[in-house]
Parts: structure tokens; sequence; C-alpha cells
């Protein structure tokens, strides 16, 4: 079965490969939309049939599914920004909780027992937990500032860039430090700094280079499925968060350097 499993995640990773290169021309667009759909169908029903009980995911499908249509059904063309960025946010926070359930229960995801987790797993957990937390509170501020809810204004104050990069070595070594005790304090520690650095390398953006931020918030919602993905040895993972985590990277130095 697992062979079979890595096999259509692989038939899926292809077909978002296929989806990238047609979404490349607008005369291709249409044919890169359905082969991102059949390969992301492709991707959600392999997991279905690969677990034990499959209900709740199919719940979860359900409600997320049902929202997410209703939403994009009203969604106006010219806010579209703005919902990708709250979409993006949710991606964020899907990281974030993953990884908690991977700390808190890593025996069921094969990667240790609980204070006894593999080193290489802890690092990818505190990856894709970081960068997850980054692009939830990134992606919130930069929805309010699109929606105008928060003022397009930048947000500056003196030493900012020695702030956040301070603030950055401090996270490292709250990983270091996680990695080394397996203590809950300092895996909170990770993801509640990383949700004040989300904040703070957004608001001294202004709201008309919101759009590319969005573009950068989608790289890093891709990166953070990536690390997620090998913490959980899952292929499709991987590959989906490397194309995503790329094609945003490429995209928001095309929006920068235009």
């Amino acid at each position: 079965m697992d062979t079979l499993s890595d096999f259509a995640y692989l038939i899926s990773g292809v077909l978002f490969i296929f989806a990238l290169r047609g979404l490349s021309h607008p005369e291709s667009s249409r044919n890169g939309l359905v082969c991102g759909m059949i390969g992301m169908a492709i991707a959600i029903i392999t997991t279905i049939i690969s677990v034990e009980s499959p209900w709740l995911i199919l719940l979860g499908l359900s409600i997320g599914g049902g929202i997410g249509f209703v939403v994009a059904e009203k969604i106006s063309m010219t806010a579209l920004p703005q919902l990708v960025a709250a979409f993006h946010s949710l991606v964020g926070l899907a990281a974030v909780f993953v990884a908690a359930s991977a700390f808190y229960a890593p025996e069921t995801y094969g990667i240790g027992y609980e204070g006894e987790i593999m080193v290489g797993s802890l690092v990818e957990m505190s990856l894709g937990a970081a960068i997850g937390a980054i692009t939830f509170t990134g992606s919130c501020i930069a929805f309010g500032k699109l929606q105008g809810l928060i003022p397009g204004k930048p947000v500056t104050f003196p030493n900012q860039h020695i702030l956040n990069a301070g603030l950055a070595g401090f996270l490292l070594f709250l990983v270091i430090m996680l990695c080394a005790t397996q203590l809950p304090f300092f895996f909170w520690a990770v993801v509640f700094l990383s949700f004040l650095i989300g904040i703070l390398i957004i608001i001294p953006i202004g709201g008309a280079d919101m759009p590319v931020i969005v573009s950068m918030l989608n790289s890093y919602s891709g990166w953070a499925a990536a690390a997620t993905g090998f913490m959980l040895s899952n292929a499709m993972l991987i590959i989906a968060g490397a194309l995503v985590g790329a094609s945003g990277a490429i995209l928001s130095y095309i929006m920068c350097k235009a």
C-alpha cells in the first residue's frame, strides 16, 4: 500500500509541475489549472484511503471545502489578493498545528517518543512551526492592509532591522534549546516568537506593495509544507511544498524587479 501511495503522490507531483508550466502562459493556463486540480484530487484521495479511519479527514474536507467554496463564490476579482493572503494564513497555522501534534504525540508519526524525539525530526518540526507561524501572522497583516482594516502606511521605528535580526538569532537559539532539552516551553517559545517576527517583518511595508508580500508569503507557506513533509516522511508534502516555495520565491523576485 505504501508503494502505491508513493506512486500516486509522484503522479500528483508531476501534475503539479505541469500545472505550473501551464500557468506560465495565458493560452495554456486553463490546462494548467486542470492539471493542478487533478493532481490535488489524486493526492487527497490517496491520503484518505491510506489511513485507517478516514472519517475525521472527510469531515474536515467537508467543512473546509464548504467554507472555501462559499467564500470563493462570493469574492470579487479585485479582492483576490487579500483572499489569497487569508488562505495562506490558514496554511501557516495548519503547519503549526501539525508540528504541535507531532511534538506531543511523536509515536503516532513514527519520529520517536515524548521526550525522546529524533533530533532531525525536531529540526524539521521547528522549521515547519516557525515558518508556518511567520506565514500566519504575516498573512494576517497583509490581509488587513489589503482589505483596509489596517492602515496601509508603513510602520517603522528606530533600529527596526537590528531588532528583527536579534529576534532571528534568538529564534535560532530557541530551536537549539528545543533540540537539546525537548521541553514544551521552548517549542511554544519558538512558535510565539515566530508569530511576533511575522508581524514585525510585514508592518514596515506599505499597502501598495502587499501583492508582492502575498507572493512572498506564498513561498513561505510552501517551505513550511515542505519542512512538515520531511518531518512526516510524506513525499507529496515535500514535492508540493518545494514547488510552491520555489515558484513563489521566483514570482516575488520578478515582481520586485518589475
